[in-house]
């Protein structure tokens, strides 16, 4: 496995830079500079600059730099999040995003100004939706734009044997999105998505101490509570964290402690649809393959994966194995690398491209 890793994540010389578009973040990479870079996708610009009025003069910051505005911005700017469930909401936006991402990447001296972009995009997404995608790719200054579905990016990543003829299944759980493939001869056979992801998972969290202590959390306060004691199953060890949010019942700031029992439980609905979909695709696999998984396991990815004894949770729930991948938040990106470098032949119906 190890070997095959290996053979997936090198890159050729070529000027191939592959870019994740996120929900929450937005990572680039190539194989001279590996991750070159990883920032939310968020941009704060001036209120109301939209398609026809803002252009860069609109845009105030990009990354985590607008990520520490959300919430806290003045009255005369907004924080917007271009990407929701992992296709652009906001083109203008999302262009800006990229450019300033793109150039925040380039003074590394790691590719070209007129290099070939590989862009990883839901399985879900339309025609419309992949185009909007290309179309900010070349707005940013991409010479060649190839898209290529998470889930096989993703496992390309996690260094899946996706070329055998033997079945793997990815669950990759972004900012906005689950994507699951079931992958077998270079490409995906079955595949499904939820849009659940790491953004529905604060929601929850949000929504359930509103519910049970009077208090609104804010959305990084309920982010950095999932990250520190977030957990897909109730039981010992119990974790705690005190977090501040506003009072339903005065308005004024009141600290309270929060559990990881309090997580799991917040988490159930959004973890029983990632559960269902999972689901979904093993009936629509075919025996053989569904065979070859419950030998093999799932492999998660995304940011999602990164919570609390979700693989566990998984587990328990489907009676098959299920482990996280290495560096599950770069696996699409990386993945995406190999694809462009040729570990997936062109003409893939996951992997096409647009000169």
């Amino acid at each position: 496995m190890a070997r095959a890793t290996r053979h997936f994540l090198h890159l050729g010389s070529r000027q191939d830079v592959a870019i994740d578009p996120g929900t929450a973040n937005t990572l680039i990479y190539t194989a001279q500079g590996g991750i070159l870079l990883d920032q939310p996708s968020v941009v704060c610009r001036e209120r109301g600059a939209g398609a026809g009025s803002g252009g860069a003069s609109a845009v105030a910051a990009v990354g985590a730099q607008a990520k520490a505005l959300l919430g806290r911005a003045p009255q005369n700017l907004e924080t917007v999040k271009p990407l929701v469930h992992g296709v652009i909401a906001d083109f203008a936006a999302a262009e800006q995003m990229m450019r300033r991402f793109v150039a925040m990447a380039r003074p590394q001296r790691r590719f070209g100004r007129r290099s070939a972009f590989t862009l990883c995009v839901p399985g879900s997404a339309t025609r419309v939706e992949r185009r909007a995608l290309r179309d900010a790719a070349f707005a940013a200054g991409a010479a060649r734009v190839n898209l290529i579905g998470e889930s096989l990016a993703s496992a390309l990543g996690a260094g899946l044997p996706v070329a055998a003829a033997t079945g793997s299944m990815v669950v990759d759980i972004g900012g906005g999105t689950t994507e699951v493939g079931v992958l077998a001869l270079g490409g995906v056979a079955v595949s499904g998505s939820v849009r659940v992801g790491g953004d529905q998972f604060d929601r929850a969290i949000i929504e359930h101490v509103r519910a049970l202590y009077g208090v609104i959390l804010g959305e990084q306060t309920a982010e950095h509570v999932k990250k520190i004691i977030g957990s897909a199953l109730r039981g010992e060890p119990i974790e705690r964290l005190r977090a501040t949010g506003r009072s339903l019942e005065d308005g004024l700031p009141r600290t309270i402690e929060i559990t990881s029992e309090d997580i799991a439980d917040a988490l159930a609905l959004p973890l029983r649809q990632v559960i269902g979909v999972v689901r979904q695709v093993f009936e629509q696999a075919p025996p053989e393959l569904a065979s070859d998984i419950a030998d093999s396991g799932i492999v998660l990815t995304g940011g999602g994966a990164l919570l609390g004894r979700l693989d566990q949770c998984l587990a328990a729930e489907l009676g098959v194995p299920v482990r996280v991948a290495d560096e599950p938040l770069t696996c699409a990106v990386r993945g995406a690398g190999a694809a462009a470098a040729g570990a997936v032949p062109a003409g893939q119906p996951d992997f096409d491209a647009c000169d």
